[in-house]
């Protein structure tokens, strides 16, 4: 007798969590739907309270699924609590709230190419704050890169730079990258619990934190009660934003991480503004111009610089 399969027992989503190369393409896809969908619906919604009806709804999305780990993780949610909380108004309702701000002026691709500076964002946070170590041509990467996403925010002439003539929306989105940088720096101080766990209770801060930002600097609380008669268009993206982007891609990659480990995962963030810009351009019907394709071969080039200095033997 044969001894049977036992993969024909298991269900898709089991299969697909094992599946890491499928899923380190799903997360980024994901993140970088996310400035499509938000660039959809400019006009239709106030940004304050596309931010907050996200946060507030991926909460309540994740925490019957995050309920088993909260249970068993309570003793150490009580104790660091607020700083849970801290990282999801930090990481994402701060970033996501100047991520919306920034495309009610700017195009989907521009916030798509600027986002791409992250991880040079990230590398140089390191070297600064935690003085992790980093060679010369690490940094001249990082540079090399920053001075692409300058281009892209003064619309291919950098001479604007000097009379602080950038365009607001894309001023915006660089402080949502530098939001999200400390962020990331600050994860390796993240409470040991489980990543649902860390999720829900983090979502319940971006939730209360969406709120919050809506009733000071929106239209108040009030506008929830508009969302019903918005389009389907809104509707969509709404459903979108609360699952997708902030559930899916954070289990995906979280997975990814445990299949592979984080260093062949992390370049798989350089994905995130690849589909932006694709997604801008056959959703949005956005033009690319010469500049994006200049600062985007001026951002890749210095990730490439970084990432071989950063490989290359002593």
């Amino acid at each position: 007798m044969t001894k049977p399969q036992t993969h024909e027992n298991r269900g898709i989503s089991a299969r697909l969590l094992d599946q890491p190369y499928l899923l380190l393409i799903l997360a980024p896809l994901f993140w970088g739907g996310n400035v499509v969908a938000a660039k959809l619906v400019v006009g239709e919604i106030d940004p304050f309270l596309l931010l907050a009806a996200r946060c507030v709804g991926a909460t309540l999305f994740i925490l019957p699924f995050a309920w088993p780990y909260l249970k068993a993780d309570w003793p150490v949610i009580r104790r660091t609590w607020p700083q849970l909380m801290a990282f999801g108004f930090v990481g994402y309702a701060l970033f996501n709230v100047l991520l919306y701000l920034g495309l009610s002026t700017t195009s989907g691709v521009n916030a798509a190419i600027v986002q791409a500076s992250l991880p040079m964002l990230i590398l140089l946070a390191n070297f600064v704050v935690f003085r992790a170590r980093a060679k010369v041509l690490q940094i001249v990467g990082v540079i090399i890169a920053i001075s692409g996403v300058m281009l892209t925010a003064t619309h291919g002439n950098l001479g604007r730079i000097l009379t602080l003539d950038i365009n607001v929306g894309d001023g915006f989105v660089i402080l949502a990258c530098l939001a999200y940088t400390a962020y990331t720096l600050a994860l390796r101080f993240r409470p040991d619990v489980h990543m649902m766990s860390f999720m829900a209770v983090a979502f319940s801060g971006a939730a209360i934190s969406g709120v919050i930002m809506l009733q000071l600097f929106g239209d108040g609380v009030g506008q929830f009660a508009t969302i019903p008669s918005m389009s389907a268009t809104v509707w969509i993206v709404l459903i979108y934003v609360m699952i997708f982007p902030s559930m899916f891609s954070q289990v995906a990659y979280a997975r990814a991480v445990d299949l592979v480990g984080p260093n062949r995962a992390a370049p798989s963030h350089n994905l995130i503004p690849v589909f932006g810009a694709i997604g801008s351009v056959l959703i949005l019907g956005e033009r690319l111009e010469l500049y994006h394709y200049l600062a985007a071969a001026i951002i890749i080039g210095g990730i490439v610089l970084a990432e071989w200095a950063a490989r290359r033997r002593r």
